[in-house]
């Protein structure tokens, strides 16, 4: 029977829910059973107390009567006998065994209050003040009397459940050292269960990471047997199936491996050449003219902004010598062009007027190294040098959803309707007497292969009012992308 990793957890889970479970519950009766038959006794306790309040109540309430024999007063002591009437129902409810005739008293005391109010109401009603005072007197000694049996029952009462006190103070004692029982138990049975369940999962991993190591060795005659009844078997089969695979193509991969290795040699030469080529494409034109300036302010100022620009200018060389052949984030290509852009606006001064807006929450996206410098080269060769009174170049970066959409945008002369069909079908050509950067079309190129989207740039140009070129960059690129881009590293 194979159990997975998950049921496996889920029986442990389950385990721990249902002791836990189990304990809750059994807590739970215990308590409210103690607490009903507690509350029986509160409960009894509480109606001998009101009968004798009520008695007494009733006594004060025939004393205003009497004294003051006025309807309201009359109302206020038929309210009294009736809750002299309701204690002795309630009070009846009480009798057993144990207090049969004490109880039977006590409720004939009640019945001889109501009737000694009753007759005192009565000579009252006939005007014989003497008699009356009598009566009232008698009633009092039974309200009295009354009261001295509520405690006389209450006493028994006591003495009657002080068994049942003591042994809810036991089974308090042994609840705490049940549960203390309990506790050490379940700990010891989650310790072994822990223990076989992770056994169950770290035992078949530590024999698949010892086939693996014997693997790693160049080791593919030793069969991979691993026990286990989850995925760990289902990844076991799968290892033996490609160490077999592995060890029946050993024999051909050694014949072959003169002619692998020469053709990997051929390889790796054509790209270290093609790396070297783009490299090399560095303009030699920015170059001179970065070079002639930084001398210039060295020789007028010798200050901290030349500095800077030596600072802007090693980076950038570094940048192009050492990116070009991996992937990097958006915001190291961002920082290079502002590099870029600080070394040009030292050589043109007002000339070259730049405009950035970035939505630095796009920053983290993968992109070919040296994407935006080539674009933004293009722009200041074509759009600001030629031209006396400089150019303007406005560069955005925004957030489009499902890509990120990077805008280069200048005022210069625009670029011809041909050389831009040869720059989208990736063809480097020349315009106004230069290349178009390091290799426009390279970086066209380039980001089609990383991303794997042919509509991934756009490029907008008007004679006499400039060119916009849009970046369409994906957020998420398939796994298709990611291996070619892997092969071009």
């Amino acid at each position: 029977m194979n159990i997975s990793i998950l049921k496996k957890i889920w029986i442990l889970a389950a385990v721990v829910l249902s002791l836990m479970a189990s304990i809750w519950i059994a807590l739970t009766y215990y308590n409210q059973q103690t607490q009903e038959q507690y509350n029986d006794i509160l409960q009894r306790y509480i109606r001998m107390n009101e009968a004798s309040i009520a008695s007494k109540e009733l006594i004060s309430s025939l004393n205003n009567y009497l004294h003051s024999p006025e309807p309201a007063q009359k109302e206020v002591l038929g309210t009294s006998k009736q809750k002299v009437r309701e204690a002795k129902y309630e009070v009846y409810k009480l009798r057993n065994t144990d207090n049969d005739f004490e109880l039977s008293n006590y409720i004939n005391l009640m019945d001889s209050l109501t009737e000694t109010v009753d007759r005192t109401l009565l000579l009252q009603a006939e005007k014989d003040t003497e008699e009356a005072g009598k009566t009232f007197a008698e009633a009092t000694r039974i309200s009295m009397y009354i009261s001295e049996m509520t405690l006389t029952l209450i006493d028994k009462e006591l003495n009657t459940y002080y068994p049942f006190y003591q042994g809810i103070m036991e089974k308090s004692e042994a609840l705490k050292r049940l549960g203390l029982w309990l506790l050490l138990l379940i700990t010891f049975l989650l310790i072994m269960f822990t223990y076989w369940f992770s056994l169950s999962i770290t035992r078949p991993l530590l024999s698949l990471s010892r086939a693996a190591k014997e693997l790693s060795r160049g080791r593919f005659d030793l069969k991979i047997e691993v026990q286990s009844s989850d995925e760990i078997s289902f990844l076991a089969k799968m290892f033996e199936r490609m160490r077999v695979n592995i060890n029946n193509l050993i024999m051909e991969i050694q014949e072959k491996a003169q002619l692998e290795k020469e053709l990997q040699d051929n390889k790796l030469l054509l790209q270290e050449s093609q790396l070297r080529s783009l490299q090399s494409q560095i303009n030699p034109h920015f170059l001179f003219n970065t070079l002639d300036t930084i001398s210039k302010k060295a020789y007028l100022e010798g200050s901290e902004e030349t500095s800077d620009l030596l600072v802007n200018v090693a980076g950038l060389l570094r940048y192009n010598l050492k990116r070009l052949n991996r992937s990097v984030t958006l915001y190291e290509e961002v920082r290079v062009l502002h590099q870029y852009v600080e070394i040009q606006k030292a050589r043109f001064s007002e000339r070259l007027q730049f405009h950035s807006e970035i939505d630095e929450s796009c920053l983290h996206i993968q992109v070919p190294g040296l994407t935006l410098q080539p674009i933004i080269e293009n722009a200041v060769i074509h759009a600001v040098e030629p031209r006396e009174e400089g150019g303007v170049i406005l560069f955005a970066i925004r957030d489009e959803t499902d890509h990120v959409c990077v805008v280069f945008k200048d005022d210069g002369p625009g670029i011809p309707e041909h050389i831009v069909y040869s720059i989208l079908n990736e063809q480097d050509v020349e315009f106004s007497g230069h290349s178009t950067g390091i290799g426009f079309s390279n970086v066209v190129q380039r980001l089609r292969l990383f991303y794997h989207v042919p509509n991934v740039i756009q490029i907008e140009s008007i004679s006499g009012v400039g060119t916009k070129v849009i970046l369409n960059l994906p957020k998420i690129r398939s796994s298709e992308n990611d291996v070619q881009s892997t092969d071009r590293g």
